[in-house]
């Protein structure tokens, strides 16, 4: 099983268009230690022929154009993708699905909530239900990924709830909406009946039942989005804490660093990471923090074998 990170980088990318920061000030200039990512995807296959994309960035066309394994092979139109798998509803995660419009056969998978969604805003109507289908995924129930004709892939996902909100634009004014295990926010278990590893782009917060299924797992990419739950309040460029936000910090004795410590994970990769964070910068303070804590930050183009 090969899984591609398309991109690293939380919701604007890093750097992100109207962001004049430091971290971005280096990567605009190509600074080799403030690399660019665009935003979170990854993309998963059992044969290196056909892939999964999880999460449909805005950057999916570019990220497509980076990655070869994701261009046509065959006749005048065609893709390897066969399926996209969606753990939100947020912006960042759906909104590249709108790359995929030119009747191109392939299925979205997610949980009904996150289905309807997309039901309920006609932009979407642009993949024809009669060559995209969407495929309602019960949480908490193993699933296989098909091909566009129907023919197994080799890999299986299984979604689970991890603590969220829903997204931004569907917030109601004046009001904070509660942090909820549901079918707003979810991981995705990939595995191809001999490896599994986990998708975790968006998490508040290290629950009971999170911390079981992630114990011992092979590989997990999880939420990098912030590095202290205030960071965006303290750098004057935003009025929300990480957690307002539906996002866990990742240090602090309630972070993310500290959460895994006891996990016994053996592949942790960040992912979603937000541009104010400076574990982005190779040469920061934190990155040596996060790397002594046995934590890997994606980059756009990594790639793991299981």
């Amino acid at each position: 099983m090969r899984v591609v990170v398309l991109g690293a980088a939380a919701g604007g990318g890093f750097p992100q268009w109207n962001s004049n920061a430091p971290g971005c000030r280096r990567a605009r200039a190509k600074d080799p230690k403030a690399r660019a990512r665009t935003q979170a995807s990854v993309a998963v296959s059992a044969d290196s022929k056909h892939w999964f994309v999880l999460n449909a960035s805005p950057d999916l066309r570019a990220q497509i154009e980076a990655n070869p394994p994701l261009q046509p092979k065959e006749g005048l139109r065609s893709s390897p993708i066969a399926g996209v798998v969606l753990s939100n509803g947020d912006v960042d995660a759906i909104a590249g699905l709108l790359h995929l419009r030119e009747r191109q056969p392939f299925t979205i998978y997610s949980t009904g909530r996150i289905l309807a969604i997309l039901a309920a805003n006609p932009i979407f109507e642009v993949l024809a239900h009669d060559v995209v289908k969407r495929q309602l995924v019960p949480l908490h129930t193993p699933w296989p990924l098909l091909l566009p004709g129907g023919e197994a892939s080799g890999l299986t996902i299984e979604l689970f709830p991890t603590l969220g909100k829903v997204p931004l634009y569907l917030e109601a004014a004046d009001e904070t909406p509660p942090l909820v295990e549901g079918e707003d926010t979810v991981g995705v278990a990939v595995s191809d009946g001999s490896h599994t590893f986990y998708f975790v782009p968006s998490c508040a917060g290290m629950t009971e039942s999170l911390r079981a299924r992630l114990a011992g797992a092979e590989l997990v990419f999880f939420d990098g989005t912030l590095w202290t739950d205030d960071e965006m309040i303290r750098a004057g460029i935003g009025s929300k804490t990480g957690l307002r936000m539906g996002h866990m910090s990742l240090s602090g004795p309630n972070g993310t660093m500290a959460a895994f410590s006891s996990l016994g994970v053996r592949k942790k990769i960040l992912i979603h990471i937000n541009n104010s964070n400076p574990v982005l910068l190779d040469d920061s303070p934190e990155r040596e923090i996060a790397e002594a804590a046995g934590w890997t930050v994606a980059y756009d183009g990594m790639e793991v074998t299981l």
